[in-house]
C-alpha cells in the first residue's frame, strides 16, 4: 500500500475526485454559466472541475488538456489536473505522456507518474523501458506497493530472469505481500524452475490461502506438467476449506476429465493481477479515488481482467456514477468467473431504474451461466419476489434449501417463508419460520415475522406478544417491530397500550402506510376519532397497497365496527 501522507496521497482534492461524482448525471456543459465556457485556461479549468464533479472524467481530461494549451495557462498547475483526470478516466496512455516527473515534481505525484509510465511501457511491450522507469529515480520501489509488485514482471519482460524472481518485502501490507509471494511462484514457473514454484505455492497454502488462489495456481501448474491426479487432490483440499468455491470446483472437474488446463499468465496478465492487491487495500482503507487509479492501470495491462471491472463498477456505483458502473459491469465475458456476479449487479441496477423486465432477464442470464452459484440463485429469487412472482421465487429457493439439507442457512428459510406467505401458503411459511428460529433463536427479524403473523391472524396472541417483545428488546429502534408490539396489544384489547406503542412506531416509520393505519385503528378504539381519521387520510398519501387503500377508504366512510376484546390466554 502506498505510504503517501495526507488524503489521497497529499494531492489536492480536485485532482482525484472523479469518484466523488454526484448522483446527478447532468452534462457538464449544461451546468456551466456563460463565463465558465470561455477558452481561457481559467474558463476551461472551471469547466473541467465541473465535469469531474458530475462524474464525467473523460470530458474533464479533455478540458484540462485544452487549458494547458491556452495562452494564459499555468502549465504546471494544469498539467497535474490533466494527468489525474486522464488517469481516473482510463486514458492511461495520455496520463503517461503528461505524467509529472523529475526532481521538481512533488514526491507523491512523481512516484505515481512513474508507476503510470511504467505500466504504459509494459502494456506497449517495452519491458526494458518499463523496468528502467520502475527502478529509476522517479519511482518509489521501497514504499509503493504497486511499483514493488510490478518491478519483477517488468524484469521478466526485459529478459532479466534473476531479477524477476526477487522477492519483494512489503511491510504492513499483508494483502500485497500475499500477491508478491503468489507472483514469485508464477515467475518461478515462467523461469522453468518448477520445484521452486511448487514450494512457493505450497508455502502460501500452508498459511491459509485466502480465496484458494495459491491452490488454483499450483493445481493449474501441475495440470500443465501432466500431473492431473495431484492437481485433483489440491483442488479437493481447497474445496474442503471452501466448499462454495466455484473456481476450485470447476478446476477439479476439468482435471478429473483430463481437459486442457489454462495457460500460464503472460507478463501483462500477471502484472495486471498484481495491481488488484493494492487496489483492494485502498478500498478497505476508504481511499476509492486511488483504488480507481490502480484499477485503471490494471485494465491498461489486461482489458479482460474481470475482477478489476467488478471493483471499478462497485466504486463508481457507490459514488453515484450509475452509467459508469453499468458500463463496467457489462465488461466481464461469458464463461469467466466474474460474468455471473457482474450480471447480478447489472440486474439490480435495472431493477433500481424501474426496468423490471430487464432486471429479471439479466438475473436469469446470471443463474443460467452458473446454476451452482448460490449468489446467482438468491439474486434471481430476490428479484422474482420483488416483482411479486412468489411461486417461482420459492421454487428457486427449494433447490438451494434441498441441497443444503439440515445445514440450510436460516436466511433461505426466511426468504421462502415470505414467498409462501404472499402466496397464501401460511402453514408452509409457519413451518419455515419455526425451522429458521431453531437455527437462529435470537434473530429479531424472525421473531417479529412469526410473532406479527400470529397477531395479524388472531392466533397464539400471548405467545406472539412475548415473541415480538423479545424482538423489540433486541432491536429497540425498529419501527416495524414496535408496530408489531402495538398491534399485539390492540388484538388483545389493550387499546391504550396499543396507542402508546403505535405512536412510538410512527415516529420511527412516519411514511409506512401499515403503521399509520394501525395507529388510526387504535385511536378510533380509544375514542380519538378525529385523530383516527387524520391517520387514515394520511395512509392514502403514502402509496398503500390496493388492499389497504380499499380498507382505509371504507373506514373513512363508516369508521370501525364494534370489536370483541381478546383476553390473554384465550
Amino acid at each position: 500500500m502506498a505510504k503517501f501522507p495526507g488524503v489521497a496521497f497529499a494531492l489536492p482534492a480536485i485532482m482525484l475526485c472523479a469518484c466523488a461524482a454526484q448522483p446527478s448525471r447532468i452534462a457538464p456543459t449544461l451546468a456551466l454559466s456563460d463565463s465558465d465556457r470561455d477558452s481561457s485556461s481559467y474558463g476551461l479549468f472551471l469547466a473541467g472541475q465541473s465535469a469531474i464533479h458530475h462524474g464525467d472524467t473523460q470530458t474533464a481530461a479533455d478540458l484540462f488538456g485544452g487549458a494547458i494549451k491556452a495562452q494564459d495557462a499555468d502549465p504546471d498547475f494544469l498539467t497535474v489536473r490533466a494527468f489525474t483526470a486522464a488517469l481516473i478516466a482510463g486514458d492511461v496512455s495520455h496520463a503517461a505522456a503528461i505524467a509529472p516527473r523529475g526532481p521538481e515534481a512533488e514526491g507523491p505525484l512523481r512516484h505515481l507518474g512513474a508507476l503510470v509510465r511504467g505500466v504504459d511501457a509494459l502494456a506497449r511491450g517495452d519491458g526494458k523501458l518499463a523496468r528502467s522507469i520502475l527502478t529509476g529515480p522517479d519511482a518509489d520501489l521501497d514504499h509503493e506497493s504497486g511499483t514493488a509488485l510490478l518491478a519483477p514482471w517488468a524484469a521478466a519482460a526485459a529478459g532479466k530472469t534473476e531479477a524477476s524472481i526477487a522477492h519483494p518485502v512489503l511491510a504492513d501490507d499483508n494483502v500485497s505481500q500475499f500477491f508478491a509471494n503468489l507472483d514469485q511462484g508464477r515467475l518461478f514457473e515462467r523461469a522453468r524452475r518448477y520445484e521452486e514454484a511448487e514450494t512457493a505455492y505450497r508455502a502460501l497454502i500452508g498459511k491459509g490461502d485466502p480465496g484458494s488462489l495459491a491452490s488454483l495456481a499450483l493445481g493449474e501448474m501441475l495440470e500443465r506438467r501432466g500431473r492431473a491426479a495431484e492437481a485433483v487432490a489440491i483442488y479437493q483440499s481447497a474445496l474442503g476449506r471452501q466448499p462454495a468455491n466455484i473456481a476450485a470446483a470447476t478446476a477439479k472437474a476439468r482435471a478429473e476429465a483430463k481437459g486442457s488446463p489454462p495457460k500460464a499468465l503472460d507478463i501483462r496478465e500477471g502484472a495486471a493481477e498484481a495491481l488488484i492487491a493494492p487496489a483492494t487495500v485502498l478500498v478497505v482503507r476508504k481511499q476509492p479515488e486511488l483504488a480507481l487509479a490502480y484499477l485503471r492501470l490494471s485494465l491498461r495491462l489486461d482489458p479482460e481482467r474481470g475482477e478489476a471491472w467488478l471493483m471499478l463498477g462497485d466504486i463508481l456505483h457507490d459514488n453515484g456514477d450509475t452509467d459508469g458502473a453499468r458500463a463496467a459491469y457489462g465488461k466481464p465475458r461469458p464463461g469467466t468467473p466474474q460474468f455471473a456476479q457482474a450480471r447480478q449487479k447489472l440486474a439490480w441496477l435495472a431493477q433500481g431504474a424501474g426496468d423490471k423486465v430487464d432486471a429479471l432477464r439479466i438475473a436469469r442470464e446470471a443463474y443460467a451461466a452458473q446454476p451452482a452459484d448460490a449468489d446467482a440463485a438468491v439474486t434471481l429469487a430476490d428479484l422474482l419476489r420483488a416483482n411479486e412472482d412468489y411461486a417461482e421465487s420459492a421454487k428457486i429457493l427449494d433447490g438451494l434449501i434441498a441441497a443444503k439439507g439440515d445445514k440450510a442457512d436460516w436466511r433461505l428459510l426466511y426468504m421462502r417463508a415470505i414467498d409462501y406467505q404472499e402466496s397464501d401458503r401460511w402453514p408452509e411459511a409457519e413451518r419455515d419460520l419455526a425451522a429458521a428460529l431453531k437455527l437462529q433463536p435470537n434473530e429479531p427479524e424472525l421473531l417479529n415475522f412469526l410473532g406479527f403473523s400470529w397477531i395479524d391472524r388472531g392466533e397464539k396472541l400471548p405467545e406472539a406478544l412475548s415473541m415480538v417483545q423479545k424482538a423489540v428488546d433486541l432491536d429497540p429502534r425498529s419501527g416495524a417491530m414496535i408496530d408489531s408490539l402495538g398491534w399485539g396489544y390492540y388484538r388483545l384489547g389493550d387499546f391504550e397500550k396499543a396507542v402508546e406503542k403505535l405512536e412510538a412506531a410512527v415516529e420511527l416509520e412516519p411514511a409506512d402506510p401499515d403503521v399509520n393505519d394501525h395507529l388510526g385503528d387504535a385511536y378510533w378504539r380509544v375514542g380519538r376519532k378525529t385523530e383516527a381519521q387524520f391517520q387514515w387520510r394520511r395512509v392514502l398519501t403514502l402509496s398503500p397497497s390496493p388492499k389497504i387503500q380499499a380498507s382505509v377508504t371504507m373506514k373513512l366512510k363508516e369508521g370501525l365496527a364494534a370489536q370483541p376484546v381478546k383476553v390473554a390466554g384465550r
